[in-house]
């Protein structure tokens, strides 16, 4: 059964049994400092888990394609020298939000699994664990399910601390979390290892296969453990581990998705073991880099670049290690385009141009490799002790880019070691090369209680009455505010725009007799619009009606700024190429700034072209039109998303200049027509980090 086939039916079984079929997220998690991948198929429906989202359905599946090399999901290590890890996967998993609960999720995982009909596993090969203090989830495998009680496994907090356990599931050090049962495949007496929970636990013969989480809490900062709103379900099988089971081998190396990888990859390295360990590391690393790239990550200095930067040079070196001619990893993206590109359409789109943006960053490897080796070469040569200093692998990242994991490889294979914590005291004495991590820190969860939405009214009106629905000082909720007060308010129904897709939140007046609210800014939580300023005079209580007024010339000037960012954007893409997406922007009264994804700076010549593009559909003076639509719908007319930021079922398409210039999905505020913006000057163009 091939890895598309099976892809197919985990999808085809879910829809089968109500499931909405919810395609891949990109790597790049929206709105969500927490990650710094996306690393398992939840991350796209936290915000649902949490209660802090609603959508038209409540049972969903998807394959999920996800990174763990960065933080702390990090298996780059291990990739190549273990039969299962990956820095790049695909994590098919069904979900429920609010519900079905455990009963459903383990008949439905049991079903598709063992039934004639879907992957028909023999029962036999198949065993559970589940969480120790979980006796429904126990009852269900025994009572209902059938499985003997020697097939049963409860593992309880056996990492060190309470729901520290490989049978609890959280997201992070906060966010949902709750038990979990796994299922896991016997691959024979052939193979060394023992079941879970044993002391031989860590062999390859019992291998999970599928993890059912319940989500029954929400973990705050304090460790304290409150229950969600609606239990929920998250499962998640990996497909290389399913494949490589259906298909009759043991480890994912051998699926066809990576034999087609490996044979392309020894026919460009002139080597013809397809289990050699460097050729390994190389089918795995053109998976993750080329989707990487593909979600607009590109090779830098610091953060998801950075981490990219890593995983492309170790496969350069595992290359150079079996004397592939320089330049050769590019050229594996054709191959993985032919393996995947029916899945993943966009990685046939962007060939080109993930094929460019690894040629350019082999080139500037290659002409520190072989220097860097020579050095490490000889550091090791006069070593004493088998630990490698930790100021010779800093001398090597900062001076020839060479990671710590890439030295630390070099160590592995010479049967060394590197000293770590001399490396990070180096790297203290310069943290600007990477400060990877630190930029995605962050609890997730934080906020103002809020129940409803606000019903925004701006789209059509600057003006409007609405009732007072809570009222927040320093954070806490109140029921009055009093003259002097910096506050938040909040309405059942607003006039002011909320800050988001890069447009500044509406400033304006919340006035009644005798009361005056001053809005600095209108930001939006929960659905709720959060009217942020200072009570001028009067009080006002929770219940009060009041009157809001839009300061109505910045709300012109910001819809203006923000109507030329549509169309700046695809006279970007226009002249300098479809890879080109929006990274961020800012559109405020005053003016407007636009982050993208690009190689190089961008060249005199190109920035005049880009204005003549814009400044043409600006004189044309064509209308400005908003349509409303379902969301898949909306994706059929090829409409762009904006970078971060996540949609509901149902969408705004806004489409501006002759012959649809730009079509784009946007909640934000709008000239009427494009003749409006009356000129666009750029007046700046600058680079914020490499790519």
């Amino acid at each position: 059964m091939k890895s598309s086939d099976i892809r197919k039916a985990f999808l085809d079984y879910f829809a089968s049994k109500g499931h909405e079929v919810v395609a891949s997220s990109p790597l790049i998690p929206g709105n969500d400092p927490t990650l710094l991948f996306t690393n398992a198929g939840m991350v796209q429906f936290k915000d649902l888990f949490l209660g802090l989202e609603h959508r038209s359905y409540t049972r969903a599946c998807t394959s999920q394609r996800c990174v763990r090399a960065g933080g702390k999901h990090n298996d780059l290590e291990n990739v190549g020298y273990t039969a299962r890890h990956h820095t790049f996967f695909e994590m098919l998993g069904n979900f429920s939000f609010g519900d079905y609960f455990k009963n459903d999720a383990i008949h439905f995982a049991w079903e598709f699994l063992t039934s004639e009909q879907w992957l028909n596993l023999p029962v036999e090969k198949l065993m559970v664990t589940v969480y120790a203090e979980d006796d429904e989830a126990y009852d269900i495998w025994n009572k209902e399910i059938g499985l003997p009680a020697e097939k049963i496994v409860r593992i309880g907090d056996n990492k060190g601390a309470r729901y520290a356990s490989d049978n609890f599931w959280q997201m992070g050090d906060t966010g949902p979390c709750g038990p979990c049962t796994e299922i896991f495949f016997d691959h024979g007496e052939h193979i060394w290892g023992g079941p879970p929970g044993s002391p031989e636990e860590d062999g390859d013969r019992f291998i999970e296969i599928w993890n059912n989480v319940f989500m029954q809490f929400e973990r705050k900062e304090n460790g304290d453990m409150i229950p969600l709103p609606k239990p929920s379900v998250d499962t998640g099988m990996g497909l290389e581990r399913i494949s490589a089971i259906k298909q009759g081998v043991h480890s994912n190396y051998e699926i066809d998705l990576f034999q087609a990888l490996l044979k392309a990859a020894g026919e460009l390295t002139g080597c013809a073991d397809t289990e050699n360990k460097s050729l390994r590391v190389i089918a795995d690393h053109i998976r993750s880099t080329s989707f990487l790239i593909v979600d607009g990550v590109l090779p830098s200095n610091e953060g998801r670049g950075y981490v990219l930067r890593r995983i492309i040079r170790r496969a350069v070196r595992h290359g150079h290690m079996l004397g592939a001619p320089a330049g050769f990893f590019h050229k594996l993206v054709p191959a993985l385009s032919k393996e995947m590109g029916d899945a993943y359409p966009e990685l046939v789109n962007l060939q080109d141009h993930v094929m460019k943006v690894l040629r350019l960053e082999e080139e500037q490897f290659a002409k520190t490799l072989d220097k860097g080796m020579s050095i490490l070469n000889e550091a090791i040569a006069e070593m004493t002790g088998d630990t490698i200093p930790g100021e010779t692998a800093f001398k090597l990242y900062d001076t020839f880019g060479f990671p710590l994991d890439l030295t630390a490889d070099v160590a592995r294979e010479r049967d060394l070691k590197v000293d770590e914590a001399g490396f990070d005291a180096a790297m203290e004495r310069q943290r600007e090369m990477a400060r990877s991590a630190s930029h995605f820190d962050g609890n997730y969860g934080k906020g103002l209680t809020l129940d409803g939405e606000t019903n925004f009214l701006g789209y059509e009106q600057l003006e409007n009455t609405g009732s007072v629905k809570a009222l927040f000082k320093d954070g806490e909720a109140v029921d009055q505010l009093n003259a002097g007060d910096e506050a938040v308010l909040v309405l059942d129904e607003t006039a002011f725009y909320a800050e988001s897709g890069g447009q500044a939140g509406d400033t304006g007046f919340l006035k009644a007799d005798g009361v005056v609210f001053q809005v600095k800014d209108t930001t939006k939580e929960s659905g709720n619009h959060l009217h942020k300023g200072v009570l001028v005079e009067g009080s006002v209580k929770v219940g009060d009606k009041l009157t809001a007024t839009v300061d109505a010339e910045k709300r012109q000037a910001t819809a203006l700024h923000h109507s030329a960012t549509h169309l700046l954007h695809a006279a970007l893409r226009e002249v300098l190429g479809d890879h080109v997406h929006q990274k961020g922007s800012l559109n405020t009264y005053d003016r407007l700034r636009f982050d993208f994804s690009h190689l190089e700076a961008v060249s005199t010549a190109e920035l005049a072209e880009i204005e003549n593009i814009v400044n043409a559909q600006i004189r044309a003076n064509t209308p400005v039109v908003t349509r409303v639509m379902n969301i898949d719908e909306a994706r059929e007319t090829g409409a762009a998303a904006q970078f971060g930021e996540k949609y509901g079922d149902v969408v705004r398409v806004l489409s501006m200049g002759t012959d649809n210039f730009s079509v784009e999905f946007c909640g934000g505020t709008h000239a009427s027509r494009t003749g409006d913006l009356g000129l666009l000057k750029i007046a700046s163009e600058s680079g914020i980090a490499a790519g």
